[in-house]
């Protein structure tokens, strides 16, 4: 096949290769990338393929092109579904927690109530207030002495990671 009869074919089977893709995929990029595939691959073998044919050769490949990406599909969801649910966070290294629990342990009766109540249970300081017989004052400031302490014990979390 010849430049000219390749020119030829883009201009006589674009619009219907891209409508057939269209009616395939039903989505418009999708389809332009195939009816592009297709005549790409068909520049690629200009030498190997007859003018005459060049028509079922381009549908076919069209088809082709569709096959292998409904397979790959299937293939990457099963792939997505096999993998374990993400991580959400950074997760904590084992020490780092054992850190954190040994300093929570270090504190006051009352420093550990509030501190576990605000930060790890998510109660108000109101609520932590009502459920401890204490002002909410006294509870910011006993949570307060708590996050200091525990600052100074762990130290820099840079350090630890």
């Amino acid at each position: 096949m010849t430049v000219q009869q390749y020119n030829q074919c883009v201009n006589d089977f674009a619009d219907r290769l891209y409508r057939f893709a269209l009616k395939n995929v039903a989505d418009a990029d999708l389809a332009q990338d195939f009816v592009q595939d297709a005549f790409e691959r068909l520049w690629v073998k200009i030498d190997s393929v007859d003018f005459n044919c060049v028509k079922s050769y381009l549908f076919r490949t069209v088809v082709n092109l569709q096959i292998d990406r409904v397979r790959r599909q299937k293939l990457q969801h099963l792939h997505l579904s096999n993998l374990k649910e993400p991580i959400e966070g950074p997760a904590i290294d084992h020490d780092v927690q054992k850190l954190i629990d040994e300093g929570v342990a270090q504190l006051t009766e009352i420093q550990r109530l509030v501190i576990t109540l605000r930060d790890f249970e998510g109660y108000s300081y109101q609520e932590i207030a009502d459920l401890t017989d204490l002002t909410s004052d006294q509870v910011k400031v006993y949570i307060f002495r708590a996050r200091r302490f525990l600052r100074q014990y762990i130290g820099k979390i840079e350090v630890l990671i």
